[in-house]
């Protein structure tokens, strides 16, 4: 396949013309619109099997009450090729497309989500956190070495560690406060408790679709191919913890409690209006070959717009709505693109499969109010966060709620979302 082929097209499916009988997805503003159809997993009580549907306006559409598939595994769904994937997003599209001849029989099979339960949107065999957002790793370098606030293979390598799979949770997942060892700079000795110092990663999480054979890479003309969606990530982050353990080998307790994705998965055929140039700035050390291709280069990198909202509970107690610490766009944020990652994770023969997630790491822009973590809006803590109703932060605290969302938007296309991710900090285990 030749390189010019590997980023997704745009085609009738991105029409923003087309409209849904489905009314809902026709709504200015609407997250899940035709133009969008994104993929997630639910069940509904009382028997609790699990099924596959679509996203469409405020409803969901089970896909094999539609007949459209007949399986009820998503991981066997995004092993197939990205052919047959574009082959069932155009039936989808065409069959909830105002004036279709499938409305009556699809409107029973339209979901409530208020009536069903959202899981992970697959089952997650390998996780694999990257450090894409350049200006996140600046800011924090800076707290910790400002003499050389990135490491010199910073700009040479895509910096990951492999992380864990089994407590990556849907959005809306609630979790104790981690616990584990710190010491403080005074201290002669660590002392073990509950973190002090937690904090949220604004992230994007990259599924993958088809894998590959142990021993073959994926060069950067096929790794599109591999890339089945994306996701909003909560990455959380026990700073002192992680501040303790880390060296040499890396973060191991301070990450390994709890990380949240959005229940959609937001397919790379529907981001295909909203691609953008991969540059880097003219005096940095341009990609390897392994790492580089016309394609890339051309439309790499994703145009997506990124925030995150905080709830105390005194502020759910009083009625009061969320916050936003943050908002910024990938563009001005990652230093490496999706189709790098999947490149520089195989380049060794290391084999991907359906479902492995790659995160992007946390995902700051270049101004204060475009931070992707508590670290670096507070300065390390040094420097409070003062809320609407007088509260402060610097860290997490326990009943603290955060919620990432993320949207596209561009002239000529219609706006479509990424839903939204939450997540509730409880007191830790007695």
């Amino acid at each position: 396949m030749s390189t010019s082929q590997t980023i997704n097209a745009i085609n009738e499916t991105h029409d923003p013309k087309r409209r849904s009988w489905v009314e809902s997805a026709n709504d200015t503003g609407c997250d899940f619109p035709i133009q969008n159809l994104p993929f997630g997993t639910f069940s509904r009580a009382p028997r609790h099997e699990r099924r596959i549907g679509v996203a469409i306006g405020d409803k969901i559409l089970d896909l094999r009450m539609a007949k459209l598939i007949d399986t009820d595994d998503m991981n066997v769904l995004m092993a197939a090729t990205p052919a047959k994937r574009a082959a069932l997003r155009s039936l989808i599209s065409q069959g909830l497309t105002k004036g279709s001849a499938r409305q009556s029989e699809w409107e029973n099979a339209l979901v409530n989500p208020a009536q069903v339960t959202m899981h992970v949107p697959c089952r997650i065999g390998d996780y694999t956190d990257f450090y894409t957002g350049i200006h996140h790793a600046t800011t924090v370098g800076k707290l910790f070495r400002p003499d050389q606030p990135l490491m010199p293979n910073y700009k040479w390598v895509p910096i990951g560690y492999h992380g864990r799979s089994s407590s990556i949770g849907v959005s809306g997942q609630q979790f104790k406060r981690p616990q584990g060892q710190t010491k403080a700079p005074d201290a002669a000795e660590p002392s073990f408790g509950p973190s002090k110092r937690l904090d949220y990663e604004l992230e994007l999480g990259f599924f993958i679709g088809q894998g590959n054979a142990l021993g073959e890479p994926i060069g950067m003309d096929q790794a599109e191919q591999h890339l089945f969606g994306v996701t909003l990530f909560n990455d959380w982050s026990a700073r002192d913890l992680q501040a303790w353990e880390y060296q040499p080998l890396g973060p191991f307790l301070a990450k390994n409690f709890a990380s949240t994705v959005s229940p959609w998965l937001v397919t790379m055929d529907a981001l295909a209006p909203f691609r953008a140039k991969f540059e880097r700035p003219a005096d940095d050390p341009q990609p390897m070959p392994y790492l580089d291709s016309q394609a890339n280069r051309d439309a790499g990198a994703l145009d997506i717009t990124l925030e995150v909202l905080l709830q105390t509970a005194a502020m759910r107690e009083a009625g009061s709505a969320p916050v936003r610490l943050t908002l910024g766009n990938t563009t001005q944020a990652a230093y490496w693109t999706a189709a790098q990652l999947v490149a520089h994770h195989t380049v060794n023969g290391c084999n991907l499969q359906p479902g492995d997630l790659l995160g992007s790491g946390t995902l700051s822009g270049p101004e204060p109010d475009q931070a992707g973590s508590l670290l670096e809006l507070t300065m390390g803590g040094k420097q409070p966060i003062t809320l609407p109703n007088g509260e402060r932060r610097t860290f997490l605290e326990d009943g603290d709620m955060l919620t990432l969302r993320g949207w596209c938007e561009r002239d000529g296309a219609v706006r479509i979302g990424l839903g939204e991710v939450s997540g509730t900090v409880l007191a830790s285990a007695p």
